[in-house]
C-alpha cells in the first residue's frame, strides 16, 4: 500500500504558506490561563471565523497562588470558573479538564495515550500547545505537557498506536508551539488583542503570580495591558504585523 504521506525529509517540504481559518482547533495548555497568554488572540480570530475551538488543561492548577492561606481546593473551583469566563470571551466550543494535580506533572506514556484519545475525539485540524523544546523553560507541567502533545499528536496519527481506545486514527494538518524557541509562523492579532487581555483579565486569581497585580488596581492593570501591547507589537515586527503571537509550525 502506498503511504498517502511520505515521512524520509519530510520537513524540507513542510507547507510554509499562511494558515487559513482551520474548521477546528484543539489548545492544550498545562494550567489554567497558559493557552491565553500563548494563543488567545489567535484563537479568538479563529472562533469569530467559525472555528470550533476547544480548550485542553491538563492539571488542576491547584497551586497556582502564592497566598499561604488559600485552600487549594478552593483554588481549584476558582480557576475553572475563571477558565470557564475566558474560553466565553474567546468564543471556545469546549472545554476539557484532565485535572492532573499542579506541580505535579510527568511525562509517561500514559498522558501521551490520554492526549492521544483527546485528539482522536476532537478531530482538530490544528492542535496548539507549549514548545517543549523551548532552552530554559522553567516550568516543569509546560515541558511534560508540550512533551505529551507532540507525541501524542503522534499516536493519534498512526493506527498502530492504542487500538484498544477504539477511535479512528487522526492527523492533524498542523502544530503550533507557542512561546517557541525557534518561530516560524505568526499570526495578526491587532483586532483581537483586546479579547486576548480580557480574557487573560478572567485569571484574577493569577494577577500576582503572572500579571504583575493586574488585579489590584486600575495603575498595575493599565501597565499589564501596555506590557502585553509591547510584546505583542515585538512579535508582529518580525513580519511586518502590528501585533502578532508567534509560533513553531510543525507538520505532522
Amino acid at each position: 500500500m502506498t503511504n498517502p504521506t511520505p515521512n524520509l525529509y519530510g520537513d524540507i517540504a513542510r507547507d510554509v504558506t499562511p494558515l487559513a481559518t482551520p474548521q477546528s482547533a484543539l489548545a492544550i495548555g498545562a494550567h489554567p490561563d497558559d493557552i491565553e497568554f500563548g494563543a488567545a488572540g489567535t484563537l479568538t480570530r479563529w472562533a469569530q471565523e467559525g472555528c470550533r475551538v476547544t480548550m485542553l488543561i491538563v492539571t488542576d492548577g491547584s497551586k497556582g497562588t502564592w497566598d499561604p492561606d488559600l485552600d487549594p481546593v478552593d483554588l481549584v473551583t476558582t480557576r475553572q470558573a475563571e477558565q470557564q469566563a475566558a474560553a466565553e470571551i474567546i468564543g471556545a466550543s469546549e472545554i476539557r479538564h484532565l485535572n492532573h494535580i499542579d506541580g505535579e506533572l510527568e511525562y509517561t506514556t500514559e498522558l501521551r495515550k490520554e492526549i492521544c484519545r483527546q485528539i482522536r475525539e476532537i478531530t482538530p485540524e490544528v492542535v496548539l500547545s507549549h514548545d517543549p523544546w523551548k532552552r530554559y523553560q522553567l516550568h516543569p507541567d509546560h515541558r511534560a505537557t508540550g512533551w505529551a502533545t507532540m507525541d501524542g499528536v503522534i499516536s493519534a496519527r498512526d493506527h498502530l498506536f492504542y487500538p484498544d481506545q477504539g477511535l479512528d486514527p487522526h492527523r492533524p494538518a498542523a502544530v503550533l508551539l507557542w512561546s517557541a524557541d525557534g518561530p516560524d509562523h505568526w499570526e495578526g492579532i491587532a483586532d483581537t488583542f483586546p479579547a486576548k487581555i480580557a480574557a487573560l483579565l478572567c485569571h484574577s486569581s493569577q494577577g500576582s503570580t503572572t500579571m504583575g497585580g493586574a488585579e489590584q488596581d486600575e495603575d498595575r492593570k493599565n501597565e499589564f495591558v501596555e506590557r502585553m501591547r509591547a510584546w505583542a507589537a515585538h512579535q508582529g515586527a518580525a513580519v511586518g504585523l502590528e501585533a502578532a503571537e508567534a509560533f513553531k509550525r510543525i507538520t505532522p
